[in-house]
């Protein structure tokens, strides 16, 4: 098997998390990506294997309209900085792929300069979709051209022209020799021309073993994509919209029902995500904030290949505003803040002890999958290879309930530690609400963390609740912290009365620019 089957993913935005300015002047050097490496020691204690990061390229923007792809942007340093970032992460044992965004390119790409000036002259008008110089375009270029999701910023390419896709397979052989990366993430790959991701297998073939591709695909039938001939993998955005409704919504029909559809494609080993850089964080679309950990022990041992976007293993909130920017689920991370997370954070502490289990035993990377229990509330499975079996069971429900497993065998909670002994070839798990518990065969080997519950605030909240919420005469800008969180909740108010769940949420919240756009989406 290759080493993307047994990959814990953890995926970051680099310019987002860098701090970097939101437009490249293509003049200002800054070495932020050496800011990352003291992260990697992180990301090995949370248990993460494999690191999805980018887009990285040189680009004007959010990095999706590139400019040059054999070029680290200047936000975040040089070749020779990316480089040594890769080394280090293998030195690490974890792989990394970059961000591949090859459906299009940003305006000040050389081919599209080179259309611009000479028009109908230009050797590269092919190598764009729909040229039309009777035309224009929202630039005012005196023609207009297909684009990607209505955008102008983002020319699409002609990817049926064989020079583009040279040119495009050229670059993976560049990063491969250049900065020895493992593998490509492949943009908005669901509206790339079939051919000419046949080429890039055929490439990915070529250049190093066990090179992997993994497509963005939101819609459709995942199998076009994943076979021989194309991709080894895409975005499980099924499993990720039935994760976070089917517990906000008490029904784990949904999520149960799609893994039984998925699965009956076939073992696709898919991209598996709660939450990424294009949708909100989880812990911000959970109504019920205890969800996170059931959720993340779906994340985990359901099949498929987990992955954990930045910051959401230390349980930061991010919201996606209509109409506005991506800022608040793309923020600033001061690393020196969440070095010791693994002893002090408890969503981290979660996080950690379901990677390192994952990462030491196989039967949750190739192990079948069977559904034991299945009601609105609770949900139960094993996995099963060589007679190896961990056992699940979650909770969306406020009340306690008894799971009951088919064994012979003692086992251990990974969370409770708790030792389960069989009666009658039946094994019972009591169960908390809101919770769950993987359970492991006695003398399994895992990696013990002590998970340190946040400290009680019921008395907290209770007196809290009793506040009369207002917001103080500033702009909001001008607003600590408290004064945000205060504005808000007085928002939350004239809506109706203010929960505990609601209060927790918004105090919780410690981010400004998060806070800020929060309180600036009441009407």
């Amino acid at each position: 098997m290759a080493w993307y089957n047994e990959a814990v993913f953890y995926h970051i935005y680099p310019l987002g998390m860098l701090n970097a300015p939101k437009v490249n002047d293509y003049k200002t050097l800054e070495h932020r990506l050496n800011n990352l490496i003291p992260w990697i020691k992180h990301l090995r204690e949370e248990g993460f294997n494999a690191l999805y990061i980018g887009p990285l390229f040189e680009s004007v923007g959010h990095g999706y309209e590139t400019t040059d792809y054999k070029k680290l942007d200047n936000r975040l340093g040089t070749n020779e900085d990316l480089k040594n970032f890769v080394k280090e992460c293998h030195n690490n044992d974890i792989k990394v792929i970059f961000d591949g965004v090859f459906n299009h390119t940003g305006r000040d790409f050389f081919a599209f300069k080179d259309l611009k000036k000479n028009r109908e002259n230009s050797r590269y008008k092919d190598w764009y979709c729909n040229v039309n110089f009777w035309s224009n375009n929202s630039y005012n270029d005196g023609f207009s051209y297909e684009n990607w999701g209505g955008y102008d910023l983002l020319v699409k390419l002609n990817q049926r022209n064989s020079e583009v896709v040279n040119y495009i397979t050229d670059v993976i052989r560049y990063w491969v020799s250049e900065f020895d990366v493992d593998g490509i993430r492949l943009d908005a790959a669901d509206v790339l021309d079939f051919n000419f991701m046949k080429e890039l297998r055929k490439t990915a073939e070529e250049v190093k073993e066990d090179f992997w591709l993994m497509g963005e695909v939101i819609h459709g039938d995942y199998a076009r994509w994943v076979n021989d001939s194309t991709l080894h993998s895409v975005t499980n955005y099924q499993l990720h919209k039935a994760l976070f409704s089917g517990m906000n919504d008490h029904n784990f029909f949904e999520i149960a029902h799609t893994v039984n559809r998925l699965s009956q494609i076939g073992n696709l080993d898919l991209y598996n995500f709660v939450d990424n850089h294009d949708v909100e964080r989880i812990i911000t679309k959970l109504n019920n904030k205890e969800h996170f950990l059931p959720v993340h022990i779906m994340l985990y041992t359901l099949p498929g290949v987990p992955s954990v976007y930045y910051g959401s293993e230390l349980g930061i909130e991010g919201h996606k505003y209509r109409g506005g920017t991506d800022d608040d689920i793309r923020p600033y991370i001061e690393i020196e803040k969440y070095q010791n997370a693994v002893n002090d954070n408890y969503y981290a502490q979660i996080i950690a002890l379901l990677g390192n289990l994952r990462k030491e035993n196989p039967v949750l990377s190739y192990g079948s999958y069977k559904q034991v229990e299945l009601q609105t509330a609770y949900y139960s499975y094993f996995r099963e290879l060589d007679n190896e079996k961990i056992m699940v069971c979650v909770s969306n429900s406020n009340d306690e309930h008894d799971f009951y497993f088919d064994t012979n065998d003692t086992y251990i909670g990974l969370f409770s530690n708790e030792e389960y002994i069989p009666d009658n070839n039946q094994l019972r798990v009591h169960l908390k609400g809101n919770s769950g518990e993987i359970l492991l065969k006695k003398g399994t080997d895992y990696k013990k963390i002590e998970i340190k519950l946040p400290e009680p605030v019921k008395e907290v909240i209770k007196e809290e609740l009793k506040k009369d919420f207002t917001v103080c005469n500033k702009n909001y800008e001008d607003m600590s912290i408290e004064e945000l969180q205060d504005a808000i909740l007085a928002k939350m108010a004239k809506n109706g009365p203010i929960t505990e769940g609601m209060l927790k949420s918004v105090r919780e919240n410690v981010y400004h620019n998060s806070l800020i756009n929060w309180v600036k989406s009441f009407r």
